[in-house]
């Protein structure tokens, strides 16, 4: 039976062995007793190849390569986006991340994953001092605050390197929750 495994372009052969049919079983054969050979249209001696190539990559594309290409397409798409040349309105806030959020909805589009990040570390930065609790708004005025995250995004959108977004990623396995989810992606990429 041969199939094409996950889109992949090289037909997968499987064999199974069934119960009903009096063959030898391998003791090193897996539990399922299944062989899988990758069919890559070379009808060469199999001899020379490595002992794991018949086993599959893992679905998990890790490729430093393909979160660079990842990168590289996000970095394109946020440049894209033109920062907004006027402001709606005084928008109250309680803390960086939460005035983020806000912007977001108003204007309807994303923040970079660096403004994002850096927002964040804001709101960390105050823990344990004098003002934690106290509004953010009551602390830098709304206009600044929403002028310094439109200068910061503008940075970001224009500047990054997305070599070096790649390698914020890297570390960060959780860099999704800051990506606009309508980021265009290319197949098989993460």
């Amino acid at each position: 039976m041969s199939e094409w495994c996950c889109s992949l372009s090289w037909p997968i052969v499987m064999k199974r062995s069934f119960p009903w049919e009096d063959e030898e079983v391998d003791d090193d054969d897996d539990v399922d007793d299944v062989d899988v050979d990758v069919d890559d249209g070379d009808d060469g001696d199999s001899s020379s190849s490595s002992p794991d190539s018949s086993t599959l990559p893992p679905l998990h594309i890790t490729s430093q390569d393909v979160l660079i290409k990842r990168a590289e397409m996000y970095q394109d798409y946020m440049k894209q986006i033109q920062i907004p040349s006027h402001r709606g309105s005084v928008i109250p806030f309680t803390s960086w991340m939460g005035l983020g959020r806000s912007i977001k909805q108003l204007y309807g589009q994303p923040l970079h994953y660096l403004t994002n990040i850096l927002l964040k570390q804001w709101d960390q930065l105050r823990i344990g001092s004098s003002h934690e609790y106290t509004p953010l708004d009551d602390i830098v005025h709304p206009c600044k605050a929403e002028a310094t995250i439109w200068l910061m995004e503008e940075i970001h959108r224009q500047t990054s390197s997305h070599v070096q977004i790649a390698e914020h990623w890297k570390r960060d396995p959780m860099y999704n929750a800051f990506v606009d989810s309508n980021i265009p992606t290319s197949e098989h990429t993460p």
